[in-house]
């Protein structure tokens, strides 16, 4: 019985989207078009579960580079109309489009000369009408089985919020470094985390010359405890890099006189590098992908800024 409600309301609501990918048509543009223009925030208005559909675009606004704030609209009328600024856009979120807290700001909304798009179910409705851009998030039916509680339609007016944030991003051009400085914290924050935050620099760098004897080699390798060591030429710049799958290689095929090489013998000269703004993720995938433990990181000139090891990565528990 539970399992035949759920198939149900899965459809009825996986049909609404899909009829909402129907219906797009160029005023989806027109909408992008206004919120790209707006100079002020997006200001997202709505009552009781539209309200709640409002509080997360909004959320989901300016988590991917559109200021956006949410403005209760019974507050509106008791004081938190000031929130609203000359240059903002308001998104408003009213299914039958006849919301009274809504229509009440409308007077306001015109005074202040404000642009205003809605996600609305009847784009001739009061708040329709007085859009500039009226987007149609009607559904045939709730998923509610009196057809009453907003179910489906919240889907679609949640869905349309989402597709609107995402064309902005796409059209702001919006980066994975902008989208990590916008999270830093939790799980999501520490897989955006640039890895010149997680790299061994300064003393904590292995490093050696290229004309170092063996015996130093070995030594800076065990000292600083990462299984390899970053070479550098005269002028500073990486030469390459010797771990310790190289130098067991090479004492099998040299025995007792690898001790006399000295680096620039044995090393491998093209190892894998990245640059310091490149993110935590892409170094672990890099790390999986080509079986490595450890990447240099350097800076255009190609000198040694740090070293980033797999464990450090396996520690934050990025996937």
């Amino acid at each position: 019985m539970s399992l035949d409600t759920a198939r149900r309301v899965l459809r009825i609501e996986a049909e609404a989207l899909t009829d909402l990918l129907q219906r797009l048509d160029a005023s989806f543009d027109r909408a992008v078009d206004l919120l790209l223009s707006c100079k002020g925030r997006v200001v997202v208005t709505g009552m009781g579960k539209s309200g709640l559909i409002g509080r997360k675009i909004a959320a989901t606004f300016s988590s991917t580079g559109t200021p956006s704030v949410f403005l209760h609209p019974a507050e509106a009328v008791h004081g938190d109309l000031g929130m609203l600024m000359r240059d903002d856009l308001v998104l408003a979120v009213s299914y039958g489009g006849e919301t009274e807290e809504i229509a009440a700001l409308l007077e306001t909304i015109k005074r202040l000369g404000l642009r205003m798009i809605s996600l609305t179910g009847k784009l001739t409705s009061t708040i329709g009408a007085a859009s500039d851009v009226a987007l149609d998030v009607s559904v045939k039916e709730e998923a509610c089985s009196l057809n009453l509680a907003p179910t489906a339609s919240t889907t679609a007016a949640l869905a349309m919020g989402d597709a609107l944030a995402v064309s902005l991003l796409d059209r702001r051009g919006f980066s994975h470094g902008d989208f990590a400085a916008l999270h830093p914290g939790g799980r999501l924050g520490k897989k955006l985390l640039r890895v010149e935050n997680l790299m061994h620099s300064g003393d904590s760098m292995p490093r050696v010359p290229l004309t170092a004897k063996m015996p130093d080699v070995i030594y800076e390798i065990s000292k600083k405890g990462l299984g390899m060591t970053t070479v550098v030429d005269s002028g500073g710049n990486l030469a390459g890099i010797l771990t310790d799958g190289d130098l067991r290689r090479v004492m099998q095929q040299r025995g007792a006189a690898t001790m006399d090489l000295i680096v620039g013998d044995c090393m491998n000269k093209t190892p894998q590098t990245l640059s310091p703004a490149e993110l935590a993720g892409s170094a672990l995938r890099m790390m999986e992908d080509r079986k490595i433990t450890s990447l240099v990181v350097i800076d255009q000139a190609r000198k040694p800024l740090g070293v980033v090891h797999l464990h450090d990565l396996w520690t934050l528990e990025l996937f």
